[in-house]
C-alpha cells in the first residue's frame, strides 16, 4: 500500500488510503470495537474518493476488502486492482 499509495501521490493524485495497517513485523492486536470503526471510516473514505484502487498482491482480497469494493461499486466508483483477480 504504501508504494501504491508513493507512486500515485508522484503523479499528482490525491491519495485518501487506509491509515491502520496491521502488521506481521510489529504485534499489533486491533480489537473488534477498533476493527468496526476502521470499517466505517473505511467507508467514508470510499465516499470521499473518485476511484479506489485495490492493493492485492498475489490476487488476495480479504473479506473486509470484499465488503468494501462491493460498497464501492454500489455507489458508482470505479474499482482497478495491482494485480490481477
Amino acid at each position: 500500500m504504501h508504494a501504491a499509495n508513493r507512486d500515485l501521490t508522484f503523479a499528482g493524485a490525491i491519495v485518501v488510503a487506509p491509515g491502520v495497517f496491521p502488521s506481521a513485523e510489529v504485534d499489533e492486536v486491533v480489537s473488534d470495537e477498533q476493527k468496526s470503526a476502521l470499517g466505517a471510516l473505511h467507508l467514508r473514505k470510499i465516499d470521499l474518493a473518485d476511484r479506489v484502487l485495490v492493493v492485492n498482491p498475489g490476487g488476495y482480497i480479504g473479506e473486509s476488502t470484499s465488503r468494501e469494493i462491493a460498497y464501492a461499486r454500489a455507489t458508482g466508483k470505479p474499482v482497478s486492482y495491482t494485480d490481477p483477480v
